[in-house]
């Protein structure tokens, strides 16, 4: 039994992956610390919360007392980080509490796992930390660092802090940077789930600049897989890059989405671009396919519509996060990443 400290668990990847890897493994034992930031959701994780191998805390990761008792009391030899704030648009309105979570908190929780003596310690990032690309290539784990938004640099920031821990204290640090994740429990102001719902409101759906941003997109269930591979095989101070090699500009998502829905295209709605926006994302995942044997088992055009289907399915749970002015203030401010 490996007891495992996974952190942001109640957000929409973690919680997707605790999900996941409670059906798939019997020998986890999972200790969930998550903050209950206004992204995190305990309704996201109602099919685990009892499960035997399954711990809920809440608390912060910057509250280096907390982490060290839980490292003490739950025995903890593994740690895999999802805890972050994540928006790109919220990091442009307000840069300070991305550094503090995902600098100081990243931080926190290798300063205690170096105290500790971890086996392993997954550091779960982004593509965003290698800029933006033009119309050609791809990023590859060799790829330079060159983040371009508060939110981007805050991972890049804890990326090097993590590596740097690898090769100055021999710590057991690996890192995985994926693309953008799609999928059930995603909160509503991302691209995604913001243009289904706002297409079943029959909203307009506000489309940045020219909307032929691209971005590579893959399911959650298959990113967690990924995450579950690196985890047990993925070997010490690499950076595996997780991506489906699914280029799509924004546009086209949105006409999918509307297509799906039978909407009309009338309502979208091209808005002022947002400041620093990165033009082209796509990943190399070679190297964890060829080293880990890893691949997608979704097609885009079957997850999406599992997506779509979903928010369909639970409208209870979208209404209950969306309830007040919510809706009409992400229309307002976000489009998503």
């Amino acid at each position: 039994m490996k007891n495992i400290l996974v952190t942001g668990g109640a957000g929409f990847i973690g919680s997707n992956f605790i999900n996941h890897i409670l059906k798939e493994r019997d020998d986890y034992f999972i200790i969930n610390l998550d903050k209950l930031t206004y992204a995190g959701n305990l309704e996201n994780l109602v099919e685990s919360e009892n499960h035997k191998n399954y711990r809920f805390i809440k608390g912060d990761i910057c509250n280096a007392e907390l982490v060290s008792y839980l490292f003490e009391k739950y025995k903890i030899k593994h740690v895999i980080n999802f805890a972050a704030e994540s928006h790109v648009d919220r990091s442009i309105l307000g840069s300070s509490i991305f550094y503090q979570t995902n600098v100081i908190g990243t931080n926190v929780l290798l300063e205690t796992a170096r105290r500790k003596e971890v086996e392993k310690f997954l550091q779960v990032s982004t593509d965003e930390v290698y800029g933006s690309l033009g119309a050609e290539g791809l990023f590859t784990e060799s790829t330079s660092l060159s983040p371009n938004s508060p939110y981007s640099s805050s991972k890049a920031g804890a990326d090097m802090m993590a590596l740097a821990f690898y090769h100055t204290y021999g710590m057991p640090v690996v890192l995985t940077r994926c693309s953008n994740n799609y999928g059930p429990f995603q909160f509503p102001e991302k691209l995604i789930p913001l243009m289904i719902i706002n297409s079943l409101n029959d909203k307009k759906l506000p489309v940045y600049g020219d909307g032929m941003n691209v971005r590579d997109w893959i399911y959650v269930i298959d990113h967690n897989r990924a995450i579950d591979l690196v985890f047990e095989k993925g070997r010490t101070g690499e950076v595996y890059n997780i991506g489906a090699s699914n280029e799509m500009p924004n546009i086209k998502i949105i006409q999918l989405i509307l297509q799906h829905l039978k909407k009309s295209d009338s309502l979208i709605e091209y808005v002022k671009d947002r400041l620093g926006h990165d033009r082209r994302y796509a990943i190399d995942s070679t190297k964890i396919q060829t080293e880990l044997g890893w691949k997608p088992k979704f097609t885009f055009e079957e997850a999406i519509q599992f997506t779509i289907d979903w928010y369909l399915q639970n409208e209870q749970w979208w209404k209950r996060i969306i309830s007040g002015d919510y809706l009409k203030y992400y229309e307002q401010q976000y489009l998503g990443r």
